[in-house]
C-alpha cells in the first residue's frame, strides 16, 4: 500500500472500544422513547419532517426553561456572572429554533394540506412551554392560560410563570438593589399584569450606558437582554413568514387568525426601556 492509497475505512484494530456496555449510548438518553414518538410513519411523506422539527423544538424549549429560571435565581441572587452565560447560552438555543423553520420552509402548501387535518385543533398556540418562556420574559397575558385549562399540571406550570415575577422584574429589583431610582410601582407590584416603560426606568438604564465602566456588569446584562430579545423577535417574525408562506391568511388550527395573530406578538417589546434609550443617549 502507497501513501497515496485512498482510506475508505477508519483502522479501529488497536481501539479499546467497549462492544458490550452497561449503560448505552441509546440507554442514557432513552432513545427508545423518543425515536418511537413519531406517529407518522404510514402518513403523508411531509408529516414526519412535520411532527420532528416541532417535537425537537420543544425540547429546546425545554432547555430554554431550565436556562431561563436559573438565571432569574441567579440575577435574585445579585450573582450577574453566572445568569449572564445562562443567558447567552438562551441566545444559542434560539439561533436553532430560528433555523428549525429554514427547514420546515421546504414544505410546499399542498404538501401541508396532505396532512392539515391530522393535526384537528392542534396548534402551536397550545405550547405550554412556550408561554412559560414569553411569561418568564415579561408578555404576561392571563387570557392565555385558559388554552391549558383542561391540562391540571401544565395549567399551574404556566400559572406559576404568570404570576411570578419576570426576567425583566428581577433585573429592576436588582437596579434598585444597586442603588438606582426604580419607582415602587415596578419593583413591587401585580406580576401577572403587563408591564409598562417608566420614564425613571429608563433614565437609570441611560445612567448604565452612559458610564458603562463604572457599571460593567449591568451594562453587559443589559446588552445581554437585548440580544435575548432580538434573538426572541427574529424567531417570531421567522415563524410568521414561514406560516405565511405554506398557509398564506387562512385561520389557524387552533382557531387564531394566523399570520394576522403572529403579526401582532411582532410588535410587543419585553424590555422596552433598553430600546428606547437608544434614541436618548
Amino acid at each position: 500500500m502507497t501513501d497515496d492509497t485512498i482510506k475508505t475505512a477508519v483502522d479501529i484494530s488497536d481501539e479499546k472500544i467497549h462492544w458490550k456496555q452497561d449503560k448505552s449510548y441509546g440507554d442514557y438518553l432513552e432513545l427508545d422513547k423518543i425515536l418511537t414518538a413519531q406517529n407518522s410513519f404510514s402518513g403523508p411523506h411531509d408529516e414526519m419532517m412535520f411532527i420532528i422539527l416541532h417535537q425537537a423544538s420543544e425540547l429546546w424549549m425545554k432547555l430554554c426553561i431550565h436556562e431561563l429560571s436559573n438565571a432569574m435565581k441567579k440575577i435574585a441572587a445579585d450573582d450577574i456572572g453566572p445568569a449572564m452565560k445562562m443567558i447567552s447560552r438562551i441566545a444559542r438555543i434560539q439561533e436553532q429554533l430560528i433555523h428549525s423553520w429554514n427547514i420546515l420552509s421546504t414544505m410546499t402548501p399542498s404538501e401541508y394540506l396532505t396532512f392539515r387535518d391530522n393535526l384537528g385543533q392542534g396548534s402551536g398556540f397550545q405550547s405550554y412551554q412556550y408561554r412559560i418562556i414569553e411569561f418568564s420574559l415579561g408578555n404576561k397575558n392571563a387570557a392565555l392560560i385558559k388554552a391549558h385549562k383542561e391540562f391540571p399540571d401544565r395549567y399551574e406550570a404556566v400559572k406559576t410563570a404568570l404570576n411570578a415575577p419576570s426576567l425583566y422584574d428581577l433585573t429592576l429589583q436588582l437596579l434598585s438593589k444597586r442603588g438606582f431610582s426604580i419607582p415602587k410601582s415596578h419593583t413591587q407590584r401585580d406580576w401577572s399584569e403587563p408591564y409598562t416603560e417608566n420614564a425613571e426606568v429608563e433614565a437609570a438604564w441611560r445612567q448604565v450606558y452612559l458610564n458603562g465602566e463604572d457599571y460593567w456588569e449591568l451594562y453587559e446584562l443589559a446588552e445581554k437582554l437585548v440580544d435575548l430579545e432580538h434573538r426572541f423577535q427574529s424567531w417570531r417574525f421567522a415563524h410568521m413568514k414561514t406560516v405565511e408562506r405554506i398557509i398564506g391568511y387562512r385561520r389557524g388550527t387552533g382557531g387564531t387568525s394566523g399570520v394576522h395573530f403572529l403579526k401582532k406578538a411582532l410588535d410587543l417589546r419585553f424590555f422596552p426601556e433598553l430600546w428606547n434609550v437608544r434614541t436618548k443617549l
